[in-house]
């Protein structure tokens, strides 16, 4: 097994003063199944030459039970920051499943976030707790013809069913539109999703990105520099999820002054963009 030692981290500098809940549990780690060629995670990491997708990294166990019995009763971790915590890895490891476990034992609420429909087998939901868990299911897009050039996942049918049923069984799930890739989207198909939540974060990129995914995205309209990355302008954004048609509408965003603006004119709840119930 290969073993992953730095699996907490409270992530600081702007991220962390924008993100209510900084504090992560990476369950596996120095890859991913899924391999999504947009992943911040994974640009970092291949620079470091730390990414391999086919050896992924696997947290010690006992060690994320040491760390979990030192955070604060109600406090809110989020599983998984650089991979997915559902990956396939996890069916031979479950990590992720006897961390939900020990994190209901000690009353810590767990942000999860992920591209798979494993999370809707049996055996997760009988422990979920719908007080402490809080899940996002990422959908960039519902053309699958571009999720197959662009991760390893489920198709977008799989990560659907996967919130409507997270849904009627009343748990707290929110559709992610991360990294919203509209330009191959069918809105219609989008807004049919049966959720009240849908969070939104725009695609940052780079030009070696854009080389990969120039046969579907027009990067004309990322005019914006900042962090390093081009960014779309506010006022597309807005013309964006102008479309979207949800209870509860959240953006989470990397610029500062949009980040303000959405938070102060757009998300449902203001004061934090995962718009969790806790």
């Amino acid at each position: 097994m290969n073993k992953y030692s730095s699996f907490f981290k409270t992530v600081g500098g702007g991220e962390g003063e924008r993100c209510k809940y900084p504090t992560r549990l990476d369950l596996y780690g120095k890859g991913c199944f899924y391999d999504c060629n947009y992943c911040y995670a994974k640009q970092v990491l291949k620079f470091r030459k730390l990414w391999n997708p086919s050896d992924v990294g696997v947290a010690p166990l006992l060690d994320v039970y040491k760390t979990i019995d030192k955070i604060p009763i109600g406090s809110t971790v989020r599983l998984g920051g650089m991979t997915d915590c559902f990956q396939p890895i996890e069916i031979r490891y479950r990590n992720t499943y006897n961390t939900i476990k020990r994190l209901n034992e000690k009353g810590i609420h767990y942000l999860i976030v992920t591209k798979s429909d494993l999370i809707i087998h049996d055996q997760y939901l009988d422990i979920l707790d719908e007080d402490l868990a809080h899940i996002q299911i990422s959908i960039p897009t519902n053309n699958n013809e571009v999720l197959s050039a662009t991760d390893n996942a489920p198709c977008f049918e799989r990560r659907r069913n996967a919130v409507e049923i997270l849904k009627n069984l009343d748990f707290d799930v929110t559709l992610r539109l991360s990294p919203f890739l509209f330009d191959t989207c069918d809105f219609d198909i989008i807004n049919k999703i049966q959720v009240d939540k849908c969070l939104v974060e725009f695609l940052r990129t780079k030009p070696s990105l854009e080389d990969e995914l120039s046969n579907y995205i027009n990067f004309n309209d990322y005019s914006i520099k900042d962090g390093g990355y081009r960014h779309l302008t506010l006022e597309k954004k807005l013309e964006i999820i102008g479309k979207l048609d949800f209870k509860e509408l959240t953006v989470c965003d990397d610029v500062s002054n949009h980040y303000d603006y959405f938070q102060e004119n757009v998300n449902f709840n203001p004061n934090d963009c995962c718009n969790l119930n806790t």
